[in-house]
């Protein structure tokens, strides 16, 4: 069992960056592979980018690649997003999750962060 809490999120123009960050609170997740989702207002959750225990895997939503980048520190055990370019259709809250599938379907991630807010204004 793992526990998992988002930081990083905010308001911020567009143009700008944030990076957000997904640590374990207990337990650890270095043998997970860890996905980024998030929905806006009305909308579906929607994938976003996810990396596999290794690193050797990162995998990218289209809407986002090119502009994101995933990565983890095992050691510290956390796991980052880190956004350039945001655009206003980027607002949404973000999650993060565990599981022991890389994917980009969040059926398949057994846990679940509380999600951080990101806003970008137009």
């Amino acid at each position: 069992q793992v526990q998992l809490a988002e930081s990083g999120g905010g308001l911020v123009q567009t143009g700008g960056s944030l990076r957000l960050s997904c640590g374990a609170t207990s337990g650890s997740f270095n043998s997970y592979a860890i996905g980024w989702f998030r929905q806006a207002p009305g909308k579906e959750r929607e994938f976003v980018a996810a990396i596999n225990w290794s690193s050797r895997d990162m995998p990218y939503a289209d809407s986002v690649r090119g502009r994101f980048t995933i990565s983890r520190d095992n050691a510290k055990n956390m796991v980052y997003l880190q956004m350039n370019s945001l655009k206003p259709e980027d607002t949404g809250v973000y999650y993060c999750n565990a599981g022991y599938q890389l994917s980009d379907n969040y059926y398949t991630y057994d846990f679940w962060g509380q999600g951080t807010q990101v806003t970008v204004s137009s």
